[in-house]
């Protein structure tokens, strides 16, 4: 299952960073985080409980970006 998420990072960089950490987190089968239009895409594990990994997800992308948010 893929998602659509609006997020706020404050930089291309940051971008880049979060979108790594991302892709580490299980259950997460890909990740792409784009600065300019401030969206990430995440492809889930078929079984994936998202609500579970979205919590993970927002607490690995705020240790390499503090000001990290999803919006919506």
């Amino acid at each position: 299952m893929k998602k659509s998420f609006k997020i706020e990072v404050d930089c291309a960089n940051c971008a880049n960073l979060v979108e790594e950490a991302v892709k580490k987190v299980a259950g997460v089968k890909s990740a792409n985080v784009v600065f300019m239009t401030q969206k990430m895409k995440i492809e889930f594990d078929d079984d994936a409980d998202i609500d579970a990994i979205m919590k993970e997800v927002v607490r690995v992308a705020k240790k390499v970006e503090p000001d990290f948010e999803v919006i919506g």
